[in-house]
């Protein structure tokens, strides 16, 4: 039997991903594999359910394993995010498939696209651009603008992701294969419902705006009820990071903000010249970016902050690769899979938290911690970090809480 592998967020998982899955399953009789963002995204923000909230709708809707991609490669820019999650696939040694969704259902072109990126001629090109002033994304489209096709197709979102997984398949010592679904119904950031298959922002936006019933029509049975329980309190505002963030900001030196993964070139002084000015986390956002510095990488950065992630942890992190596979759900056929996985993978399964780390361990010198250890308590510190954006956190933690088991 396939077993196919899919890299998301799940935030919240919705009809669009269950055509996906609905897809995959038409494409081929195959298992589900997904390995999702954890307490944050890839944008810098608390996801809207909990990890082990979102696993379980994923679960209940289609997929037979769900794990967590840590937060090392989670909350991090696109090419560092498929990076990371087609790594952990490939490691777990039972993945033949590798599904995503993409604005575009021309496969060869995005393959050409992503060898293309890698050539050496390009990405001394791409780098002069970044050199003078452009952000990844820009240099990217300065390089390939020549062709106004090509320049479009980059623009979008879910294209941008999909090459980004090629080029990792590309990379990796790696039989997994590309299954490409073109995605269907509103656009990445559509705004507006409009349908079943609405964006993920507009779905958290009706969430904020407490017209949960709107969205009966536009998400899976588990997740609507999911959702349905949650009151305002419970749902997730950066904002409440913000006193915080400025608390480590007044005791911060240069050197150690410096010293931040995700800051350079004087980047520290426009973050401390703006929070004296902002009055909020958003608002702090909006201020620091620039045309170079787009606001997702200036959320992600300022969870760095946070979360004292310095330049050369996630140097260690990037070198290693994910080194274990965190089970946050699984169905009745996708716990068959585990036997497999722990004869296959090139990395533990983490079922249970406390034999890997404990809380005391985690607050020793990072010096005394392994690169697993250190990437294991990023993980546990971030969903404690997400408690503190809700006013009424859910009583869960690493340390305590099992991995959801299903019937389905």
């Amino acid at each position: 039997m396939e077993i196919t592998g899919i890299i998301a967020e799940y935030n919240p998982f919705h009809n669009g991903h269950l055509y996906q899955i609905n897809q995959i399953r038409q494409h081929r009789d195959s298992l589900i594999v997904a390995v999702i963002s954890g307490s944050f995204t890839q944008r810098g923000e608390a996801a809207i359910l909990d990890k082990w909230q979102r696993a379980q709708c994923a679960v209940e809707s289609g997929c037979d394993l769900v794990l967590e991609l840590p937060f090392a490669f989670a909350c991090r820019s696109a090419q560092d995010f498929a990076q990371g999650g087609a790594a952990l696939l490939a490691r777990l040694g039972i993945v033949s498939q590798l599904a995503f969704g993409a604005e575009s259902d021309n496969l060869a072109q995005l393959q050409a696209i992503a060898s293309q990126l890698d050539d050496k001629d390009f990405q001394k090109q791409l780098h002069q651009q970044i050199a003078n002033g452009l952000s990844y994304a820009q240099a990217i489209s300065a390089v390939l603008g020549n062709d106004e096709n090509t320049a479009t197709l980059i623009r979008q979102p879910n294209n941008i992701l999909a090459i980004e997984y090629l080029r990792s398949l590309n990379r990796l010592p790696t039989s997994i294969k590309p299954l490409l679904i073109p995605r269907q119904g509103a656009g990445y950031h559509e705004p507006d419902i409009h349908g079943p298959l609405a964006s993920a922002t507009a779905i958290r936006q009706a969430l904020y705006q407490e017209t949960v019933a709107d969205l009966a029509s536009v998400l899976p049975a588990a997740t609507y009820q999911a959702t349905r329980q949650l009151s305002a309190s419970q749902l997730p505002d950066m904002n409440r990071l913000y006193l915080p963030l400025q608390t480590k900001l007044l005791t911060s030196s240069f050197s150690s903000l410096q010293n931040i993964y995700g800051i350079n070139e004087g980047l520290e002084n426009r973050i401390l010249d703006m929070a004296q000015k902002a009055s909020d986390w958003q608002k702090l956002i909006k201020a620091v970016t620039t045309k170079r510095y787009p606001a997702s990488r200036i959320a992600r950065t300022l969870l760095y902050l946070l979360l004292d992630i310095d330049k050369g942890s996630m140097a260690l992190f990037d070198q290693a690769g994910p080194l274990y596979a965190r089970l946050l759900a699984a169905s009745s056929q996708g716990k068959k899979l585990l036997k497999d996985i722990k004869q296959q993978s090139s990395i533990p399964l983490i079922t249970k938290t406390s034999q890997y780390l404990n809380t005391n361990k985690r607050r020793g010198a990072k010096a005394d911690l392994t690169p697993f250890e250190q990437m294991l308590s990023l993980d546990t510190i971030a969903t404690e970090l997400r408690n503190l954006t809700c006013q009424t956190a859910a009583d869960r933690n690493d340390f305590q809480q099992s991995p959801v088991f299903s019937n389905r």
